[in-house]
């Protein structure tokens, strides 16, 4: 065949390409011609020999030409379009043995050519002493850039065949003839490649733009053959357990990440990968029966064609597989019967010498993945055996979070030779777990308490995580996420979706074992299943995915098969960073999270089912570790975010940058979404009233207050230093007169602003809203009933002392819109029924001083009036003081202490609701929070007295803050509003 092809290259000038074509084909065909076997098509002949031809090109030999290999590409491009199109083509190429080993040779071929081409020699891949530079690879690649392009697009080409006749009514047939071909190897190692070439090309400024172009064109190259191999690889793992297993154990067991895995999962159970990887090896020796239709073409192939030393040649010999076209006892078989439908009872036999027989009698997958998820799902899989931190401990941790917080951070910053693993912090997490026996099912309640409430870290314990440095992640697929783009990558997500995913109604082994679920526990049982999973998720960050898109649908059905196997605890703590408060990965889990319950919300299972309790168990944690680490952290750095403002401490003394307090309000953000999507729901909301949810809410709601100033609708002009001419100057400013204030010392023109505000003046935008949301869906009435307000949560706020933080609220905050409107709902529920919160109230109203603005009649000792005075108010919404003239009473209007003015609202020069609310809340803000009783002393019936001026005054105030709607929030202001007024709509 080769000779045919050096033949087409030697042809006279005057031979048509046609002509030259047909003698390839004519050479090729011939020495295919047997007459045992059926005879082959068009397709295959011509497939065949541009194969043989391309194998040739890219060993050099026999050297190829350029006329030959055009019609190469003309074949390989006629073969793609009908495979495309023609389904009769497909199906047969499909079940030809001939191509797919084809297939394996060319790629075997192109592989280290294009790696010597682009990287380096093969043998420096390995060797550190011997690997090329980024700067040197880039050099290569732009060398040879015609010819890789040349050889890569028509790799690309035949990528896309072999997806294309995986695509066929009996799928299982090529899929079996690919794996005796051994082309699922080729897929990996091409794989690799693409992976180096993508990631080892250097495009710094020293390119010009031709090189630039150049090497661009190969890496997209690149990524195109890699997004063809991921669809390769999804097409030929479907619905084919073996070969999801195969994949599974090539992409996971990563024998350079295996020694890294032994220690890193030092108190995560204790995993073992060396064992499980022998284990899960041994399970596909004992699943390697092909389909029956594929065993016949493989025996026909090895006793027709083969035999005859024709090419492509024989298949390799290689076990587990070999054996299915074998003569029997050309190799020893240990492959379990496939027929045999009886089920098996697992056994484990601890004394069996023989590990594969001992893996054998066990029937499952691998004893030590079993045994490992035994110890590391949810401690609450079979009993509540962790139960919720009492409001006391979150109280006593949340005092701890403040007193260590500088120290908490100090040794989160490493260089770059201390950075390591995340699975080194696993340890700060909680002691390791003692071993468990396969079969024990329960579990003591004392043993998991680390898993769910972690203690402070400790210097010795804190460590970065790897993705913060530089250095090569581990896994086949890990790198992919930082290559490809959302449209390009979406078969990555389907293979791992196919791979773990358990969907309904899908079949149990023979030993009783759901396949799909012991995969999930391998994915996160190995170090490259933890680090694919957490560039996934990262990956949804960095490109800011919406909830509609197809990535995002996707990694939310991968984030619902890890939570079928209840280990979502699991991976969260394995996602975690020391330096974040939540990590950007724990971040889009929440989120995720939260789309998984908003589906539910829809459609709710039923409240005594299996579905319904998994999901209160994840929340469950998941309101654990709001309770002792978030809630805790964030209240630290708002406490000392308080002390800067109050000149209680250096701003210096801040901790931590304002990226770190982004992450932390995005973790924060996502958290309150989640409680925001479970409290729509009256059988989860009924969790978070039992949980007391309520003090965690409050809680964020005074550390805003007292950490973050109120933003401004509108800033007032500071005119403080603005010059004004003096009385003694006449006639215009000269210039000399500029230079000679300046000379004075007049400050220069104010700098621009800075583009960010330093960290310790990070506002929390939008937490507060979200916050009023969820108080308000806890306060509002039980199912079926409009009222009163719930009883529990509303003693919940009074004894957490909420109510003056809600009124706090009232004031308009720019960082907070529309935290106003929430809060109304929020009071309205709270004065709904509740006598305790209506006494406060009352009392809080007496505490209230008048605000004294009318002034008395200013006139002359011969009575004349003066000019009007002015003074100064704060406006809501206004930033700084706003000043206003003072008007005097009118003739007649008696003084403004007089019994009248307390019968006349009108006489009273008072100021706008808005300077209303900021005077009151300023008052509120300045009182403390335990409020003496009312004084029982005092006449009812004095309608002058200055209690009851008072009380009358700041009633009103009060009820124009809030503009509460509701009956009951009126009588507990003690006043109506007008008949001819409306109530307000709830705004939540």
């Amino acid at each position: 065949m080769a000779s045919s092809a050096a033949i087409a290259d030697q042809a006279p000038p005057a031979q048509t390409p046609a002509a030259a074509a047909a003698a390839v084909l004519a050479a090729d065909a011939a020495s295919v011609i047997d007459e045992d076997r059926r005879p082959l098509t068009v397709e295959e002949l011509c497939f065949s020999s541009a194969m043989s031809c391309f194998e040739a090109w890219l060993k050099l030999d026999p050297a190829i030409g350029p006329r030959t290999m055009a019609y190469v590409t003309k074949f390989i491009s006629r073969t793609l379009e009908k495979t495309h199109n023609l389904k009769d083509v497909r199906e047969t190429l499909s079940r030809s043995v001939e191509i797919w080993i084809w297939l394996t040779k060319v790629f075997a071929a192109a592989i280290p050519s294009l790696t010597t081409r682009s990287i380096g020699p093969l043998s420096s891949l390995n060797d550190p002493d011997k690997g090329v530079t980024p700067q040197e690879s880039t050099a290569l690649i732009i060398k040879n850039c015609p010819s890789l392009k040349e050889d890569l697009q028509l790799l690309i080409k035949l990528m896309h065949i072999a997806r294309n006749l995986l695509v066929v009514p009996e799928p299982e047939i090529p899929q079996d003839l690919c794996a005796a071909a051994h082309f699922d190897q080729m897929l990996y190692q091409t794989i690799i490649l693409c992976i180096n070439i993508t990631s080892k090309a250097y495009d710094g400024d020293i390119l010009e733009e031709t090189a630039r172009l150049r090497l661009s064109e190969v890496t997209e190259l690149c990524k195109k053959l890699l997004v063809t191999c991921l669809q390769q690889a999804h097409n030929w793992i479907a619905k084919n357990d073996r070969n999801k297993m195969t994949f599974w154990f090539t992409v996971l067991f990563d024998e350079d990440a295996i020694s890294d895995d032994q220690e890193s999962n030092i108190g995560l159970g204790d995993f073992r990968p060396d064992v499980a990887r022998v284990e899960v090896r041994n399970w596909i020796e004992r699943n390697s029966r092909f389909c029956d239709k594929a065993r016949n073409l493989l025996v026909e192939y090895e006793d027709t064609l083969a035999p005859r030393g024709l090419p492509p040649g024989y298949l390799a010999r290689i076990s587990p597989l070999a054996w299915n076209w074998l003569p029997d006892g050309t190799v020893g078989v240990r492959a379990d019967d496939a027929r045999a439908d009886s089920k098996i009872t697992p056994h484990w036999k601890e004394d069996e010498p023989d590990k594969f027989e001992q893996d054998r009698l066990y029937g499952r997958v691998s004893r030590e993945v079993d045994t490992w998820w035994l110890k590391v799902r949810d401690p609450n899989y079979d009993d509540w055996v962790v139960p919720m931190p009492t409001v006391e401990f979150a109280q006593q941790r949340t005092e701890n979070c403040k007193a260590n917080l500088v120290n908490r951070y100090a040794h989160s910053y490493r260089t770059d030779e201390h950075e390591g693993s995340v699975h080194s912090v696993h340890s700060a997490e909680g002691a390791p777990l003692p071993d468990i026996p396969v079969g024990e099912e329960i579990m003591d309640a004392d043993r998991f308490p680390q898993d769910y409430n972690d203690d402070m870290i400790e210097e010795e314990d804190v460590d970065d995580d790897e993705s913060y440095s530089d250095g090569p992640m581990s896994g086949l697929l890990t790198e992919v996420p930082n290559i490809l783009d959302p449209k390009q990558i979406e078969a990555l997500h389907m293979i791992v979706k196919s791979c773990i995913l358990d969907n309904a109604g899908l079949a149990l082994s023979r030993a009783g074992e759901n396949l799909q679920k012991t995969r999930c526990r391998m994915f996160l049982a190995l170090e490259c299943g933890r680090s694919l999973l957490r560039e996934i998720l990262v990956f949804i960050a960095v490109w800011e995915k919406s909830e509609q898109s197809l990535i995002f649908q996707l990694t939310t059905q991968i984030v619902e098969a890890i939570h079928h196997s209840a280990l979502i605890p699991y991976a969260w703590q394995s996602l975690r960073i020391p330096k974040d408060i939540i990590s950007p990965a724990q971040t889009v889990l929440l989120r995720l999270v939260n789309n998984m319950f908003r589906a539910r919300n829809t459609d709710p299972p039923p409240p005594d089912s299996k579905e319904h309790l998994r999901d209160v168990r994840l929340l469950h944690f998941l309101f654990i570790q709001f309770r002792s680490r978030i809630v805790p952290e964030c209240a630290a750095l708002m406490h000392l975010q308080a002390q800067i403002r109050n000149d209680q401490c250096e701003a210096t003394e801040f901790p931590v940058d304002s990226w770190d307090m982004e992450r932390a309000k995005d973790g924060l953000q996502q958290f309150l979404e989640l409680l925001t999507t479970v409290n729509e729901l009256a059988e989860t909301r009924a969790y978070l009233i039992e949980w007391e949810a309520a003090y965690e809410l409050l809680v964020l709601l005074k550390g805003l207050e007292a950490g973050v100033p109120k933003k401004s609708l509108v800033d007032m002009p500071n005119r403080a230093n603005q010059q004004t001419p003096t009385a003694n100057t006449a006639g215009p400013i000269k210039d000399d007169d500029r230079d000679h204030d300046y000379d004075l010392g007049d400050p220069p023109p104010p700098p621009p602003p800075p583009m960010q505000e330093p960290a310790h003046k990070f506002p929390w935008a939008g937490i507060k809203g979200q916050i009023l949301h969820i108080l308000a869906g806890l306060l509002q009435p039980p199912p079926g009933r409009s009222s009163p307000g719930n009883p529990e949560v509303q003693l919940q706020i009074i004894r957490h002392n909420g109510i003056v933080s809600l009124l706090n609220c009232c004031v308009y905050d720019d960082h907070n819109r529309y935290a106003r409107e929430r809060v109304q709902v929020c009071l309205k529920w709270l004065m709904d029924g509740s006598d305790a919160a209506n006494n406060f109230l009352r009392e809080l109203v007496a505490m209230s001083p008048p605000p004294n603005l009318s002034p008395s009649p200013a006139t002359t000792a011969d009575g004349v009036p003066l000019p009007p005075r002015t003074s100064t108010l704060r406006i809501d919404g206004i930033g700084g003081e706003v000043k206003v003239q003072l008007k005097a009473p009118s003739p007649g209007s008696g003084s403004s202490s007089g019994p009248a003015n307390n019968n006349n609202k009108n006489s009273l020069a008072l100021p706008s609701l808005a300077s209303s609310t900021a005077l009151l809340v300023d008052d509120i803000r300045n009182q403390v929070h335990t409020l003496p009783p009312i004084q029982s002393n005092k006449s009812p019936s004095a309608s002058s007295s200055p209690l009851q001026s008072t009380r009358s005054r700041s009633e009103e105030l009060l009820r124009d803050i809030i503009t509460l709607a509701d009956e009951a929030a009126r009588l507990a202001l003690g006043r109506r509003q007008d008949s001819d007024e409306t109530e307000e709509e709830d705004f939540m």
